[in-house]
């Protein structure tokens, strides 16, 4: 069973969407009696901001501030509650380090990673470089070690990052997020016929993920799509 995600490296909720489905993939590992999917996951592209700076240096709590028109003390709130969020699924959200910027260059590492059999090591790895290291993501010189630490070789690493290879792979998952209109991330598609957008919990994957499954291997059936906008980003942030 295929499982594409559309997520962005700059996006709390899509790890948190990871998160979530490791825990329904164990879950239906685990279940006695039932036939367990084989699901393959493959990492789609998704860049929230296209045309940010390679950094954007400063006080991530301001900025959020700033950006929704609240106080500071209710961002720093906000802040807060996904740090929490994320300590209860083992992920280690820093927002103090935070050091935003262009995800194009981590997108194409992502493609080279899927072509040597490393694609979700290296995004486990950059959501941890991104949200707890404080590492900048859009600067070539910070994917290098990254990318190596998550099982590339250094100079294929650095050839890419040189190079334009992998530009028009990114392009292609974003004009196919466009045609099925993903406007926020994380979003699943089972099989290319079940839609789930947001970081839904567990059981809700472990239903999808079951049910496509279980149609699957009866016969060819439509899907049928689950949401929740709050657990995903867009184009307009996502408020943390």
């Amino acid at each position: 069973m295929q499982l594409d995600i559309w997520s962005d490296v700059a996006c709390p909720w899509c790890a948190v969407g990871r998160a979530h489905l490791q825990q329904a993939l164990e879950h239906l590992a685990e279940r006695d009696g039932v036939q367990a999917p084989t699901v393959t996951v493959r990492w789609r592209s998704f860049e929230l901001d296209p045309s940010a700076p390679a950094v954007r240096e400063g006080d991530h709590v301001q900025r959020l501030a700033d950006k929704y028109g609240m106080s500071r003390s209710r961002a720093d709130a906000m802040v807060q509650q996904m740090q929490e969020r994320g300590r209860a699924l083992g992920l280690d959200f820093d927002f103090g380090r935070l050091r935003p910027g262009n995800t194009f260059d981590a997108h194409r590492l992502l493609h080279l990673a899927h072509e040597r059999g490393v694609q979700d090591a290296l995004k486990e790895r950059l959501f941890r470089a991104y949200f707890a290291e404080g590492v900048a993501v859009g600067r070539p010189d910070e994917l290098v070690a990254v990318a190596v630490d998550a099982g590339l070789d250094e100079d294929e690493v650095r050839e890419v990052l040189a190079s334009d290879r992998y530009a028009d792979a990114v392009r292609a998952d974003e004009r196919a997020a466009a045609q099925l209109q993903i406007r926020g991330v994380p979003f699943f598609v089972v099989d290319e016929r079940y839609g789930v957008s947001g970081a839904q919990p567990p059981e809700v994957m472990v239903q999808v993920l079951g049910e496509a499954w279980q149609k699957r291997l009866r016969s060819p059936a439509e899907g049928a799509a689950a949401s929740d906008p709050a657990t995903a980003c867009g184009p307009e942030g996502c408020e943390v």
